[in-house]
Protein backbone atom coordinates (compact mmCIF):
# COMPACT_ATOMS: atom_id res chain seq x y z
CA UNK A 1 0.00 0.00 0.00
CA UNK A 2 1.31 3.45 -0.93
CA UNK A 3 0.39 6.26 1.46
CA UNK A 4 0.78 10.00 1.33
CA UNK A 5 0.42 10.79 5.06
CA UNK A 6 -0.65 9.07 8.26
CA UNK A 7 -3.21 11.65 9.39
CA UNK A 8 -6.35 10.63 11.28
CA UNK A 9 -9.23 11.82 9.07
CA UNK A 10 -11.70 12.22 11.93
CA UNK A 11 -9.32 14.41 13.93
CA UNK A 12 -7.88 16.29 10.98
CA UNK A 13 -11.13 17.29 9.32
CA UNK A 14 -12.25 19.01 12.50
CA UNK A 15 -9.15 21.21 12.45
CA UNK A 16 -9.79 22.55 8.95
CA UNK A 17 -11.57 25.87 8.57
CA UNK A 18 -14.88 26.43 6.83
CA UNK A 19 -16.53 23.54 5.01
CA UNK A 20 -13.31 21.77 4.01
CA UNK A 21 -13.17 18.19 5.23
CA UNK A 22 -10.06 16.03 5.06
CA UNK A 23 -10.69 13.10 2.73
CA UNK A 24 -8.88 9.88 3.53
CA UNK A 25 -9.01 8.17 0.15
CA UNK A 26 -8.26 4.48 -0.39
CA UNK A 27 -7.98 3.23 -3.97
CA UNK A 28 -8.17 -0.53 -4.53
CA UNK A 29 -6.86 -1.37 -7.99
CA UNK A 30 -4.39 -4.00 -9.15
CA UNK A 31 -2.95 -1.72 -11.85
CA UNK A 32 -0.13 0.44 -10.55
CA UNK A 33 -0.48 2.76 -13.52
CA UNK A 34 -4.07 3.55 -12.52
CA UNK A 35 -3.00 4.13 -8.92
CA UNK A 36 -0.27 6.51 -10.05
CA UNK A 37 -2.65 8.36 -12.34
CA UNK A 38 -5.15 8.89 -9.54
CA UNK A 39 -2.37 9.95 -7.19
CA UNK A 40 -1.27 12.62 -9.65
CA UNK A 41 -4.84 13.77 -10.16
CA UNK A 42 -5.22 14.34 -6.43
CA UNK A 43 -1.74 15.77 -5.87
CA UNK A 44 -1.66 19.30 -4.54
CA UNK A 45 -5.10 19.04 -2.92
CA UNK A 46 -4.27 19.54 0.77
CA UNK A 47 -7.58 18.15 1.95
CA UNK A 48 -7.16 14.85 0.06
CA UNK A 49 -4.97 12.21 1.71
CA UNK A 50 -4.42 9.43 -0.83
CA UNK A 51 -3.57 5.75 -0.26
CA UNK A 52 -3.79 2.79 -2.58
CA UNK A 53 -3.80 -0.99 -2.39
CA UNK A 54 -2.91 -3.22 -5.37
CA UNK A 55 -3.82 -6.53 -3.74
CA UNK A 56 -7.61 -6.89 -3.38
CA UNK A 57 -7.11 -9.65 -0.79
CA UNK A 58 -5.55 -7.04 1.51
CA UNK A 59 -8.24 -4.43 0.90
CA UNK A 60 -10.43 -5.22 3.91
CA UNK A 61 -7.51 -5.29 6.34
CA UNK A 62 -6.08 -2.03 5.02
CA UNK A 63 -9.49 -0.35 5.06
CA UNK A 64 -10.00 -1.31 8.71
CA UNK A 65 -6.55 0.02 9.63
CA UNK A 66 -6.74 3.19 7.55
CA UNK A 67 -10.36 4.12 8.27
CA UNK A 68 -10.90 5.88 4.91
CA UNK A 69 -13.65 8.39 4.30
CA UNK A 70 -13.97 7.24 0.67
CA UNK A 71 -13.03 3.99 -1.07
CA UNK A 72 -12.34 3.97 -4.82
CA UNK A 73 -12.95 0.43 -5.97
CA UNK A 74 -12.01 -1.25 -9.24
CA UNK A 75 -14.49 -3.87 -10.45
CA UNK A 76 -12.17 -6.25 -12.32
CA UNK A 77 -9.17 -7.57 -10.36
CA UNK A 78 -7.32 -10.92 -10.26
CA UNK A 79 -8.43 -13.29 -7.51
CA UNK A 80 -11.36 -11.12 -6.39
CA UNK A 81 -14.64 -9.95 -7.87
CA UNK A 82 -14.91 -6.22 -7.23
CA UNK A 83 -18.61 -6.48 -6.40
CA UNK A 84 -17.90 -9.21 -3.83
CA UNK A 85 -15.41 -6.87 -2.22
CA UNK A 86 -18.03 -4.12 -2.07
CA UNK A 87 -20.38 -6.56 -0.34
CA UNK A 88 -17.68 -7.40 2.18
CA UNK A 89 -17.31 -3.71 3.03
CA UNK A 90 -21.02 -3.54 3.69
CA UNK A 91 -20.98 -6.67 5.86
CA UNK A 92 -18.38 -5.28 8.28
CA UNK A 93 -19.28 -2.74 10.97
CA UNK A 94 -15.99 -0.87 10.49
CA UNK A 95 -16.62 -0.21 6.78
CA UNK A 96 -20.39 -0.57 6.57
CA UNK A 97 -21.07 3.13 6.04
CA UNK A 98 -17.89 4.18 4.22
CA UNK A 99 -18.81 5.53 0.75
CA UNK A 100 -17.62 3.34 -2.14
CA UNK A 101 -17.07 4.82 -5.59
CA UNK A 102 -16.84 2.08 -8.17
CA UNK A 103 -14.36 2.58 -11.00
CA UNK A 104 -15.07 0.59 -14.13
CA UNK A 105 -13.95 0.51 -17.72
CA UNK A 106 -17.56 -0.18 -18.73
CA UNK A 107 -20.28 2.41 -19.01
CA UNK A 108 -23.15 -0.08 -19.09
CA UNK A 109 -26.47 0.28 -17.23
CA UNK A 110 -26.49 -3.41 -16.16
CA UNK A 111 -23.02 -3.10 -14.63
CA UNK A 112 -23.99 0.13 -12.88
CA UNK A 113 -27.17 -1.49 -11.55
CA UNK A 114 -25.20 -4.44 -10.18
CA UNK A 115 -22.72 -2.11 -8.50
CA UNK A 116 -25.41 -0.09 -6.74
CA UNK A 117 -27.22 -3.29 -5.73
CA UNK A 118 -24.00 -4.56 -4.13
CA UNK A 119 -23.80 -1.40 -2.03
CA UNK A 120 -21.79 1.11 -4.06
CA UNK A 121 -22.54 4.80 -3.49
CA UNK A 122 -21.28 6.09 -6.83
CA UNK A 123 -20.03 4.90 -10.21
CA UNK A 124 -17.33 6.42 -12.43
CA UNK A 125 -15.86 5.26 -15.71
CA UNK A 126 -12.11 5.29 -15.37
CA UNK A 127 -10.22 7.33 -15.68
CA UNK A 128 -12.66 10.12 -14.76
CA UNK A 129 -12.05 13.79 -15.25
CA UNK A 130 -9.84 15.20 -12.48
CA UNK A 131 -12.25 17.96 -11.45
CA UNK A 132 -15.19 15.56 -11.35
CA UNK A 133 -13.23 12.96 -9.35
CA UNK A 134 -12.15 15.51 -6.74
CA UNK A 135 -15.67 16.92 -6.48
CA UNK A 136 -17.20 13.47 -5.93
CA UNK A 137 -14.57 12.53 -3.33
CA UNK A 138 -15.22 15.73 -1.41
CA UNK A 139 -18.99 15.31 -1.67
CA UNK A 140 -18.94 11.73 -0.33
CA UNK A 141 -16.42 12.61 2.38
CA UNK A 142 -18.62 15.44 3.61
CA UNK A 143 -21.69 13.19 3.62
CA UNK A 144 -19.84 10.38 5.40
CA UNK A 145 -18.27 12.54 8.11
CA UNK A 146 -21.60 14.29 8.70
CA UNK A 147 -23.14 10.84 9.07
CA UNK A 148 -20.43 9.82 11.55
CA UNK A 149 -20.98 13.00 13.55
CA UNK A 150 -24.76 12.51 13.57
CA UNK A 151 -24.31 8.93 14.75
CA UNK A 152 -21.95 10.09 17.50
CA UNK A 153 -24.38 12.81 18.55
CA UNK A 154 -27.27 10.34 18.50
CA UNK A 155 -25.26 7.83 20.55
CA UNK A 156 -24.41 10.57 23.05
CA UNK A 157 -28.09 11.57 23.20
CA UNK A 158 -29.17 7.97 23.78
CA UNK A 159 -26.58 7.61 26.55
CA UNK A 160 -27.76 10.87 28.10
CA UNK A 161 -31.36 9.66 27.93
CA UNK A 162 -30.37 6.33 29.47
CA UNK A 163 -28.60 8.08 32.34
CA UNK A 164 -31.56 10.41 32.83
CA UNK A 165 -33.95 7.47 32.90
CA UNK A 166 -31.79 5.72 35.49
CA UNK A 167 -31.62 8.89 37.55
CA UNK A 168 -35.41 9.25 37.37
CA UNK A 169 -35.89 5.62 38.38
CA UNK A 170 -33.51 6.08 41.29
CA UNK A 171 -35.29 9.28 42.29
CA UNK A 172 -38.63 7.50 42.15
CA UNK A 173 -37.20 4.67 44.23
CA UNK A 174 -35.87 7.11 46.81
CA UNK A 175 -39.27 8.78 47.11
CA UNK A 176 -40.66 5.39 48.17
CA UNK A 177 -37.93 4.42 50.63
CA UNK A 178 -37.60 5.40 54.26
CA UNK A 179 -34.16 6.95 54.58
CA UNK A 180 -33.42 5.55 58.04
CA UNK A 181 -34.56 1.93 57.79
CA UNK A 182 -34.52 1.19 54.06
CA UNK A 183 -38.10 -0.09 54.21
CA UNK A 184 -40.95 1.42 52.26
CA UNK A 185 -42.07 4.82 53.56
CA UNK A 186 -45.57 5.89 54.57
CA UNK A 187 -46.35 7.33 51.15
CA UNK A 188 -45.41 4.08 49.43
CA UNK A 189 -47.41 2.06 51.95
CA UNK A 190 -50.53 4.13 51.28
CA UNK A 191 -50.16 3.70 47.49
CA UNK A 192 -49.38 0.00 47.79
CA UNK A 193 -52.18 -0.70 50.22
CA UNK A 194 -54.77 0.97 47.99
CA UNK A 195 -53.57 -0.85 44.85
CA UNK A 196 -53.52 -4.26 46.54
CA UNK A 197 -56.86 -3.63 48.21
CA UNK A 198 -58.44 -3.03 44.81
CA UNK A 199 -56.78 -6.14 43.38
CA UNK A 200 -57.98 -8.26 46.32
CA UNK A 201 -61.47 -6.80 45.90
CA UNK A 202 -61.54 -7.85 42.23
CA UNK A 203 -60.20 -11.34 42.99
CA UNK A 204 -62.03 -11.88 46.31
CA UNK A 205 -58.75 -12.81 48.02
CA UNK A 206 -57.74 -12.04 51.62
CA UNK A 207 -55.38 -9.23 52.54
CA UNK A 208 -53.56 -9.25 55.88
CA UNK A 209 -51.90 -6.46 57.82
CA UNK A 210 -49.37 -6.45 60.67
CA UNK A 211 -49.07 -3.31 62.80
CA UNK A 212 -45.80 -3.29 64.79
CA UNK A 213 -44.63 -0.95 67.53
CA UNK A 214 -41.29 -0.84 69.38
CA UNK A 215 -42.17 -1.03 73.08
CA UNK A 216 -41.32 1.97 75.29
CA UNK A 217 -39.22 3.48 72.53
CA UNK A 218 -39.44 7.04 73.90
CA UNK A 219 -37.88 5.90 77.18
CA UNK A 220 -35.10 4.16 75.25
CA UNK A 221 -34.44 7.33 73.25
CA UNK A 222 -34.37 9.44 76.40
CA UNK A 223 -31.90 7.17 78.19
CA UNK A 224 -29.66 6.12 75.27
CA UNK A 225 -29.89 9.06 72.88
CA UNK A 226 -31.39 9.45 69.43
CA UNK A 227 -28.45 7.87 67.59
CA UNK A 228 -28.85 4.68 69.60
CA UNK A 229 -32.59 4.88 69.03
CA UNK A 230 -32.07 5.14 65.29
CA UNK A 231 -29.86 2.06 65.40
CA UNK A 232 -32.60 0.13 67.21
CA UNK A 233 -35.11 1.11 64.51
CA UNK A 234 -32.72 -0.08 61.80
CA UNK A 235 -32.21 -3.44 63.53
CA UNK A 236 -35.94 -3.95 64.09
CA UNK A 237 -36.55 -3.02 60.44
CA UNK A 238 -34.01 -5.65 59.36
CA UNK A 239 -35.74 -8.28 61.48
CA UNK A 240 -39.11 -7.35 59.97
CA UNK A 241 -37.77 -7.46 56.42
CA UNK A 242 -36.08 -10.82 57.05
CA UNK A 243 -39.39 -12.19 58.30
CA UNK A 244 -41.23 -11.19 55.12
CA UNK A 245 -40.21 -13.90 52.67
CA UNK A 246 -42.46 -13.33 49.64
CA UNK A 247 -41.50 -10.77 47.02
CA UNK A 248 -45.06 -9.42 46.70
CA UNK A 249 -45.40 -8.55 50.39
CA UNK A 250 -44.42 -5.13 51.70
CA UNK A 251 -42.69 -4.04 54.89
CA UNK A 252 -42.82 -0.30 55.57
CA UNK A 253 -42.24 2.28 58.25
CA UNK A 254 -45.60 3.61 59.31
CA UNK A 255 -44.21 6.49 61.32
CA UNK A 256 -41.88 7.02 64.29
CA UNK A 257 -41.30 3.64 65.92
CA UNK A 258 -44.27 2.01 64.17
CA UNK A 259 -43.99 -0.41 61.26
CA UNK A 260 -46.49 -2.16 59.03
CA UNK A 261 -46.43 -5.29 56.88
CA UNK A 262 -48.87 -6.00 54.03
CA UNK A 263 -49.32 -9.70 53.25
CA UNK A 264 -51.02 -10.56 49.99
CA UNK A 265 -53.52 -13.40 49.68
CA UNK A 266 -53.02 -14.27 53.34
CA UNK A 267 -55.59 -15.35 55.89
CA UNK A 268 -55.37 -14.68 59.63
CA UNK A 269 -53.56 -17.91 60.47
CA UNK A 270 -50.87 -17.30 57.88
CA UNK A 271 -50.44 -13.71 59.02
CA UNK A 272 -50.08 -14.90 62.63
CA UNK A 273 -47.30 -17.26 61.51
CA UNK A 274 -45.39 -14.38 59.89
CA UNK A 275 -45.90 -12.24 62.98
CA UNK A 276 -44.49 -14.97 65.23
CA UNK A 277 -41.44 -15.27 62.96
CA UNK A 278 -40.77 -11.54 63.21
CA UNK A 279 -41.26 -11.62 66.96
CA UNK A 280 -38.69 -14.43 67.31
CA UNK A 281 -36.18 -12.53 65.18
CA UNK A 282 -36.46 -9.39 67.29
CA UNK A 283 -36.10 -11.36 70.51
CA UNK A 284 -33.08 -13.19 69.10
CA UNK A 285 -31.29 -9.88 68.53
CA UNK A 286 -31.36 -9.38 72.32
CA UNK A 287 -30.82 -5.62 72.13
CA UNK A 288 -30.12 -4.57 75.74
CA UNK A 289 -32.08 -1.94 77.61
CA UNK A 290 -32.79 -1.19 81.26
CA UNK A 291 -34.38 -4.19 82.88
CA UNK A 292 -34.13 -6.48 79.85
CA UNK A 293 -34.03 -6.16 76.08
CA UNK A 294 -35.84 -4.28 73.33
CA UNK A 295 -39.21 -5.81 72.44
CA UNK A 296 -42.03 -5.17 70.03
CA UNK A 297 -45.79 -5.49 70.16
CA UNK A 298 -47.82 -6.54 67.17
CA UNK A 299 -51.42 -6.44 65.98
CA UNK A 300 -52.61 -8.73 63.19
CA UNK A 301 -55.76 -8.53 61.06
CA UNK A 302 -56.97 -10.03 57.80
CA UNK A 303 -60.05 -9.59 55.66
CA UNK A 304 -61.41 -10.18 52.18
CA UNK A 305 -62.21 -6.74 50.76
CA UNK A 306 -65.79 -6.14 49.72
CA UNK A 307 -67.96 -3.25 48.60
CA UNK A 308 -68.58 -0.73 51.35
CA UNK A 309 -65.32 -1.58 53.16
CA UNK A 310 -62.17 0.52 52.74
CA UNK A 311 -58.45 -0.08 53.46
CA UNK A 312 -58.70 2.05 56.61
CA UNK A 313 -61.01 -0.58 58.06
CA UNK A 314 -58.24 -3.18 57.87
CA UNK A 315 -55.71 -0.71 59.29
CA UNK A 316 -58.03 0.10 62.19
CA UNK A 317 -58.55 -3.60 62.91
CA UNK A 318 -54.79 -4.26 63.03
CA UNK A 319 -54.28 -1.12 65.12
CA UNK A 320 -56.94 -2.29 67.58
CA UNK A 321 -55.13 -5.62 67.93
CA UNK A 322 -51.86 -3.72 68.48
CA UNK A 323 -53.52 -1.67 71.23
CA UNK A 324 -54.57 -4.87 72.99
CA UNK A 325 -51.04 -6.27 72.68
CA UNK A 326 -49.54 -3.18 74.30
CA UNK A 327 -52.17 -2.83 77.01
CA UNK A 328 -51.88 -6.56 77.73
CA UNK A 329 -48.22 -6.35 78.70
CA UNK A 330 -46.32 -5.72 75.43
CA UNK A 331 -43.83 -8.12 73.78
CA UNK A 332 -46.71 -10.10 72.32
CA UNK A 333 -48.92 -10.65 69.26
CA UNK A 334 -52.67 -10.09 69.25
CA UNK A 335 -55.04 -10.84 66.39
CA UNK A 336 -58.27 -9.12 65.38
CA UNK A 337 -60.95 -10.89 63.42
CA UNK A 338 -62.04 -8.21 60.95
CA UNK A 339 -65.55 -8.25 59.52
Amino acid sequence: MMRKTDLDPHAAHQALAGEKYLSMVLLVDDQVLICEAVRRALAGETDLDFHYCTDPLDAIRIAEELKPTVILQDLVMPGMDGLDLVRQYRDRPSTHSVPVIVLSAKDEPAVKSAAFKAGANDYLVKLPDRIELIARIRYHTRAYLDHVQRDAAYAALRESQRQLMQANLELERLTRIDGLTGLGNRRYFDEYMLAEWRRALRNSTPLALLMIDVDNFKLYNDSHGHLAGDEVLRKVADAIQDGVNRSGDLAARFGGEEFVVVLLDTELSGARTVADQIMRRVRAMDIPREGGHVTISMGVASMVPKEGVVPDDLIKAADLALFRAKSGGRDRVEVETAA
